[in-house]
C-alpha cells in the first residue's frame, strides 16, 4: 500500500506533525475516497491544538488526524456507489453512524453510540489529509454555483440548521441569537431562511455585532457585563419592542450566563435550543421556566435532511458565506490558522490542503 497521503497529527496539546500515512483503499462496495481541497477551522480544533482534546485526549501512543469541516473533489468510487463519480465536487459530512441501532433506525443517527465521527479520539481520524475515504451517501454534490471554499460551510450551517429544526420555527416568530460567531451568524441565517419575523444578535463583541448587521437582516444588542441575567433580558425585550420577550431563542455560546439572559428573554410558551457546547454543569431559571411553560431543547451536530437543507439554502445563495471566509492558509502553515482562530481573528479561517 502507497505511503504518500500527507496528513497532519496532533500529538498532544501543542505537538504537530506532517506524517506520510497509507493511501486508503476501497474496501466497501458503498465508499468513496476524497481529495482534501480545503478544511475549515472550528473552535474545537483550538481546544485540541490548547489542550490535546476535549473529554478523551490525543497521546503520543495515539495520534490524531485532526479536521472535520471539509470539502473536496471525489478521487475514487466503490463498484456500488452511483451517486457519485471521481472528478465531483463534494461537501462532506464528517460523521459516520452505525446504521443499525435503535436511534439510526428511528432518523436519530447523530445520537448513534456507534458514532465515528472525524478527528474525534481515540481512534477515528478527521480530514487534514489528501486522501479521505468516506461512506459514498456522507459526501454531497455540489452545485457550479458554490465553491469549494464554500462548502466547507456546509458543514457549521447544518449545525444551525439542526438548532432551527428543532425550534420548530414558524414564519412570523421573533428570535433571538445568542452569539455572534460561525454558529450564531449561520443560526441568525437560517432563522431568515425559515422566515423568522425579527431576528435579534447579541454579543460582547461591537466588531461582531457590526459584521452580523451586513451579513444578516437583525438588530443587535450588547449585554452589560456588570449586570444580572435578568436585567440584561429586560433591556433586550424593551430594545427589541418585545413586552412578552421571543418567541424563539438559540443559544450558540454555551456561556451561562448567556443562557440564563436567554430563557429569561424568551417568552411564555416559547421555545429555548441550546446549541453551543460550554461547561458541563450550568444552572438555569426553572421557576422562570416552569411560569412560562419553557420548552427547552437541546442540540448535538446535524441529522437526516439537515445537510441536503444547508446545501440548498447555500446554492441559493440564501445565505452567501463568502463574507464569513477570512483567510486561507496553504497546508504546512495549519497551527497559523489554528493561531489566529485562537486570538479571534477573522470568523472562518480555511486551510487549502490540495489545489482545486
Amino acid at each position: 500500500m502507497s505511503r504518500d497521503n500527507l496528513s497532519c497529527l496532533l500529538y498532544g496539546p501543542g505537538q504537530l506533525k506532517f506524517e506520510h500515512r497509507p493511501v486508503p483503499e476501497i474496501t466497501d462496495a458503498h465508499d468513496a475516497i476524497i481529495r482534501i481541497t480545503y478544511v475549515g477551522v472550528c473552535g474545537s480544533d483550538v481546544h485540541f491544538w490548547t489542550h490535546g482534546g476535549v473529554s478523551r485526549k490525543v497521546s503520543d501512543e495515539a495520534p490524531l488526524v485532526m479536521g472535520h469541516e471539509a470539502s473536496g473533489i471525489v478521487h475514487a468510487v466503490g463498484s456500488e456507489v452511483t451517486t457519485l463519480k471521481p472528478g465531483d465536487r463534494v461537501a462532506i459530512e464528517p460523521g459516520f453512524p452505525c446504521r443499525r441501532c435503535k436511534l439510526c433506525k428511528a432518523g436519530r443517527y447523530n445520537l448513534c453510540r456507534g458514532m465515528k465521527f472525524a478527528a474525534d479520539p481515540p481512534s477515528t481520524h478527521g480530514t487534514l489529509t489528501r486522501l479521505f475515504k468516506i461512506p459514498a451517501d456522507f459526501a454531497y454534490k455540489i452545485p457550479d454555483s458554490l465553491g469549494l471554499q464554500e462548502a466547507v460551510m456546509v458543514e457549521p450551517f447544518s449545525v444551525a440548521i439542526h438548532g432551527v429544526r428543532l425550534a420548530g420555527l414558524q414564519p412570523g416568530q421573533t428570535v433571538l441569537v445568542q452569539g455572534s460567531g460561525t454558529i450564531g451568524l449561520l443560526s441568525a441565517a437560517a432563522a431568515v431562511a425559515y422566515g423568522a419575523g425579527s431576528v435579534m444578535v447579541v454579543d460582547i463583541n461591537q466588531k461582531k455585532l457590526d459584521f452580523a448587521r451586513t451579513f444578516v437582516e437583525c438588530k443587535t444588542f450588547i449585554p452589560d457585563a456588570s449586570s444580572t441575567p435578568e436585567a440584561n433580558a429586560e433591556n433586550l425585550r424593551a430594545v427589541a419592542g418585545l413586552e412578552g420577550g421571543f418567541d424563539v431563542v438559540l443559544e450558540c455560546t454555551g456561556v451561562e450566563s448567556s443562557a440564563q439572559t436567554g430563557l429569561f428573554a424568551s417568552a411564555a410558551g416559547g421555545v429555548f435550543v441550546q446549541i453551543g457546547m460550554g461547561r458541563p454543569k450550568q444552572s438555569l431559571p426553572l421557576l422562570d421556566m416552569c411560569e412560562k411553560e419553557t420548552t427547552l431543547k437541546t442540540a448535538f451536530r446535524y441529522g437526516p435532511g439537515d445537510y441536503e437543507i444547508a446545501l440548498e439554502l447555500l446554492a441559493a445563495g440564501k445565505p452567501s458565506v463568502k463574507s464569513l471566509i477570512s483567510s486561507t492558509s496553504p497546508f504546512r502553515d495549519v497551527t497559523e490558522a489554528w493561531e489566529k482562530t485562537k486570538r479571534g481573528e477573522g470568523i472562518k479561517n480555511l486551510i487549502q490542503v490540495t489545489e482545486e
